[in-house]
């Protein structure tokens, strides 16, 4: 038999080595959140984990151990068929559950006993969720970050994309978390990820960076829907150098109108959506809105929205969240077509690389 048991931290910096990362947990605890590039051959399905812990809790732990080994077995050999038996003598996986106890055991046990080398995190999930937790703060502070600033609208999701299409560095926060940051950010038929999730997103993208180069982030707020942006990262990124956008502001309505043309097809959606601002401006001005959506006046709403509700609030929040936002290079796009985005992609890129090669020599 060849199992050997790694530490979380161990099978971090090893991810690489192996052929498979295999998640022994249930369908549910694999969506909640998982390691990196992982596959889910549970030991106990959800319904199956369902049924032993309420006999372990009504009936005994010996009886649901009886039920649960069972169960168990099957799934693994179910695992074995399918997966396994093709597999070559030196593959070599790495195995976990949430504690690195009963199921991950029971599948690398079998999987050694074939003549595998078996790799264990001890710990399992729950050691993998610390050492992320504990890694994110350095991760965060060790790297340089130009914050693309300016009112919504201006485009600045479009220029990050155009900024990684020339080779930059960039972390689209609303892309992890499936979400574009705003009352009207959810993406329909689109579930954003847990919390659990998202860190461990953020922080695989965090330790993918090069540290001497620069990374483009947008001026997020702390939560972007329902998941926050780790406080390190968050502290950080409001402590960096800005780049404050500019678009007219009639392009700016075009850009909302492209961008969230999911809206224009559903207005029931979009009335829905705006009833979550009745608090902020009133239920009389929503009710309009409303109104004006059904009548399909969308353009029109969409403007008012960015002169009576974005704009005021994002010209204060930015000012006291974004330390160096006052001394922000400015850049003044004169539409939203891809080449005005790629040329201020280009100009950034270049400029922001100066800085850097200029502040590490």
């Amino acid at each position: 038999m060849s199992v050997h048991a790694v530490s979380a931290a161990e099978a971090i910096e090893r991810l690489g080595e192996f052929d498979t990362v295999v998640d022994a947990r249930s369908e549910a605890e694999f969506e909640e959140d998982r390691l990196p590039q992982a596959v889910n051959w549970p030991s106990l399905d959800n319904e199956e984990r369902r049924r032993v812990g309420t006999i372990y809790k009504q009936v005994s732990p010996f009886e649901a151990r009886k039920l649960g080994a069972a169960l168990v077995a099957k799934n693994i050999a179910r695992h074995i068929e399918r997966e396994v038996v093709h597999k070559p003598k030196g593959w070599q996986p790495l195995v976990y559950c949430w504690r690195g106890g009963q199921r991950s055991g029971a599948l690398a046990l079998v999987l050694g006993q074939i003549g595998f080398r078996v790799s264990v995190v001890e710990g399992g999930y729950k050691a993998f969720r610390a050492a992320v937790l504990s890694a994110l703060t350095p991760l965060a502070a060790r790297l340089q970050y130009r914050v693309i600033c300016g009112p919504t609208g201006a485009g600045k999701t479009r220029l990050l994309h155009a900024l990684a299409d020339a080779g930059a560095q960039v972390l689209d926060l609303e892309a992890l978390a499936v979400h574009r940051a705003s009352v009207l950010g959810l993406i329909p038929g689109k579930a954003q990820p847990t919390q659990k999730r998202f860190d461990t997103l953020v922080w695989e993208a965090l330790r993918a960076f090069d540290a001497a180069r620069p990374v483009f982030v947008e001026s997020e707020s702390r939560k972007v829907g329902n998941v926050a942006v780790p406080q390190a990262l968050m502290d950080a990124m409001r402590a960096s150098p800005c780049v404050r956008l500019a678009l007219p502001m009639d392009e700016r309505v075009r850009l909302l109108m492209e961008d969230y043309e999911f809206f224009t097809r559903d207005t029931a959606l979009l009335c829905d959506r705006l009833g979550a601002l009745a608090q902020l401006r009133g239920k009389a001005q929503v009710a309009a809105w409303q109104e004006q959506v059904r009548a399909g006046e969308i353009e029109a709403v969409v403007r008012e929205l960015l002169l009576k509700h974005y704009d005021p609030g994002y010209a204060g929040s930015i000012r006291r969240n974004f330390e160096q936002y006052a001394a922000a290079r400015v850049v003044d796009l004169p539409d939203r077509s891809p080449d005005a985005m790629a040329r201020a992609a280009r100009d950034l890129a270049t400029a922001a690389q100066c800085q850097s090669s200029t502040s590490n020599a």
